[in-house]
């Protein structure tokens, strides 16, 4: 199964002051705030959703097609990606703009100052999914990422020309979409991925009742975080499957986008929805307990052990015969 994954392609720039921002600003001059912090420390992560998920894929054996625009800055992450399985065919390289960038100064009492740099992801509608496709020799899913909207709704619109399945994820871009764009990304995607906050806003934002949306959808899938995950479709049981407990609780960034790689990569080894919903968290509490996105490391015997002491025997047998 060849799967596509669009959105953002980004890299986090995380920095920590020892002090307060608070004790920093002065009430009656803050409309000419000045002001520098020294940081202690600057971490560069890796990350971006499509990324994110195009890494999973990757490192569970599945060669994913990564599409989306990055700047002349992106060589040494295409070199990571490609390293861990991910076709880079698909990444644009702008002339004029630099990959998407993150920078955020965090003070100790949690506290946050951060700015988002769109750069080459303002180019990711500039990109036509059927050359990539035909290049590729044929797409069975293509997942439509956060990304620049106008991009979302291009991709999503190219698919349903071409006949091509796609799943929808708005994520990070819902609250900015319009109700008549969320329509459109929603309505005939093979599979909409979400958790419980943007479930409701979606609902609201359409119009559509939580059923309405399931017959227009093939499977809704809705992260549950501590709960793990629900799976629906039209004239079935909603489907529970617990999380995996973790051991440490380290960072949750990037959890959601290692449960879409997990369940899409069952999905192409032809796996039942509950068994790709539990590979889904395993990879999710992978990320949980590492710090960074794309940190994780999957060794075959010590997953299969752990989704058998989870999940079962039978459920550690049939993906194990998949990725060992």
């Amino acid at each position: 199964m060849r799967i596509a994954i669009t959105g953002s392609i980004a890299t986090d720039h995380l920095m920590t002051f020892p002090g307060r921002f608070v004790e920093q600003f002065i009430p009656e001059k803050m409309d000419r705030v000045s002001l520098s912090f020294l940081v202690d420390a600057l971490e560069i992560r890796r990350g971006g959703v499509a990324a994110n998920i195009a890494f999973g894929l990757g490192v569970l054996g599945l060669t994913p097609l990564l599409i989306g625009a990055v700047g002349e800055d992106f060589a040494p992450y295409r070199t990571w990606l490609t390293e861990h399985g991910v076709d880079c065919a698909g990444v644009r390289e702008s002339t004029t703009q630099h990959t998407a960038r993150f920078v955020c100064t965090t003070d100790v009492d949690g506290n946050q100052i951060a700015s988002f740099y769109p750069g080459a992801m303002s180019e990711d509608a500039d990109i036509d999914l059927a050359p990539l496709a035909a290049q590729a020799g044929g797409l069975d899913l293509v997942l439509i990422g956060a990304s620049d909207p106008g991009a979302m709704l291009s991709h999503t619109q190219e698919c349903k020309d071409l006949g091509i399945p796609f799943a929808a994820d708005l994520s990070q871009q819902l609250p900015r979409l319009a109700s008549g764009d969320v329509c459109a990304l929603v309505d005939g995607a093979a599979y909409l991925f979400c958790n419980e906050y943007e479930e409701a806003l979606i609902e609201r934002k359409s119009s559509w009742s939580g059923p309405e949306i399931l017959t227009r959808v093939g499977v809704r899938v809705t992260t549950l975080g501590p709960a793990g995950a629900r799976i629906e479709r039209t004239g079935a049981d909603p489907v529970f499957v617990a999380a995996v407990p973790e051991v440490r609780k380290v960072d949750p960034t990037g959890t959601g986008d290692a449960f879409r790689s997990g369940f899409l990569a069952a999905v192409a080894w032809g796996l039942p929805l509950e068994r790709a919903a539990q590979l889904g968290n395993m990879l999710a509490v992978h990320v949980l307990e590492t710090v960074g996105t794309q940190e994780y490391e999957l060794k075959p015997g010590a997953l299969a052990e752990r989704l058998g002491a989870v999940y079962g025997e039978s459920a550690a047998a049939e993906i194990a015969a998949h990725y060992s």
